[in-house]
This record gives C-alpha cells, structure tokens and sequence, in this order.
C-alpha cells in the first residue's frame, strides 16, 4: 500500500491533480480520503454562529479520527468514512465505506500540518498556484457549490482564505517531497508522478 498526501491552498487544483490520479490506474486501485470529511461536528451551535467557522485552521479538523482511520486503512481493515456538509456546516448521518487499496490518497489544505498524518504519508506532495488562480476558483466553487455571493466569498477571503493561508497552508511547503506549480495544468509534473507511484508499486 502506498499513502500519498496532496496538500495546497483553497483552490490551488488539488482535486483536478488527484482525479488525474485516480483516472491513471485501474478502478478499485485507488482510495481518496478528504480530509473536509473530517471536519469537527458543529451542529450544536446556531446556523448563524456555524456560518461564521473558521475551516482554515488547524483545530477545526477532527485528526484522531483522521489518523485513527487511515491507520485502519494501513492495517486491512476497512472504515466508515464521515461526512460533512458545507451548506448547514454539520457532519452528516451517512458515512462512505471505503476499503483497504493500494493507493490511498489524503487530500486536503491542511493535511501537512498534523505531524502524526505526516509521518503516515509515504510520498507528500503540495499543489502549488498563484494567489489571483486560486481566488477565481474558490468564487466560482462557492457560488455554485456551497450557494455564497461573491461579495460573501471575498469577504472571506479577506477575513479567513488568505490569512490562514500564510499562517498555516504556505508553510507547509518544507514538508513535501514534491511541489506541483499550476495545479491540475501541469502535466509533466502530473505525468512523472503517475510513473513515481508505479514504481513504488513495481509495476
């Protein structure tokens, strides 16, 4: 089995970067662990008080379970993966089954910043891309998918993306074994990790 981290800011093209992953090998080889499915239940607090959560800092994601799951992972056995719902900020009933494979892919803005998940992740890599990218992408995300306007969604950025993402995703850099620069659009980069990962699988 080979764990592989994909870290990066909020819209850097992290996702674009793991479905080309995923699309290289054969279906069933590959499981993708977000970390956004782990993200600490809220549902205890007014909606009001939940849309104003900060999910750029460390502390909001559960990491125990993270670790605790992925150890699982590692060891045979299968987990109940959780899910979370950005729209009312909650962590929902259902949960994914998701079985041991040989590539297992943890994703997410954060996940290079948990030493204990760092020292699980066989190869770390960061998604890297400029600032203004990143800012069109989250825009056009959160618009369609998590229902915001975009004066919502810049005053976010203002007040929680990018000041999160100097304090605690950029630094994260010095841990990875391999920086992909434009995202999901780098192709050689994308291409000379695929034959990486085979290697490693001996293949």
């Amino acid at each position: 089995m080979l764990v592989i981290g994909i870290a990066g800011g909020t819209g850097s093209g992290k996702t674009t970067v793991v479905r080309k992953i995923v699309e290289s090998f054969s279906e069933g080889e590959v499981a993708v662990i977000p970390q956004d499915s782990y993200y600490k239940d809220s549902s205890h607090l007014p909606l009001e008080e939940r849309l104003k959560l900060n999910f750029d800092e460390p502390a909001a994601i559960e990491w125990d379970l993270l670790v605790k799951q992925l150890q699982q992972l590692k060891s045979g056995q299968s987990i109940e993966q959780p899910t979370y719902s950005y729209l009312t900020c909650t962590r929902q009933p259902q949960t994914i089954h998701v079985e041991p494979r040989d590539i297992i892919i943890v994703e997410g803005i954060l996940i290079l910043c948990d030493p204990a998940l760092r020292d699980m992740l066989d190869i770390k890599i960061f998604v890297d891309a400029d600032s203004d990218e990143r800012l069109i992408r989250v825009i056009n995300r959160d618009i369609i998918e998590r229902g915001r306007t975009v004066e919502m969604v810049l005053e976010r950025y203002e007040r929680v993306l990018r000041p999160m993402h100097l304090q605690h995703i950029e630094p994260t850099k010095r841990y990875a074994d391999l920086i992909i620069p434009q995202g999901g659009h780098n192709h050689v980069a994308i291409e000379m990790m695929k034959d990486f990962i085979s290697h490693k699988l001996n293949r």
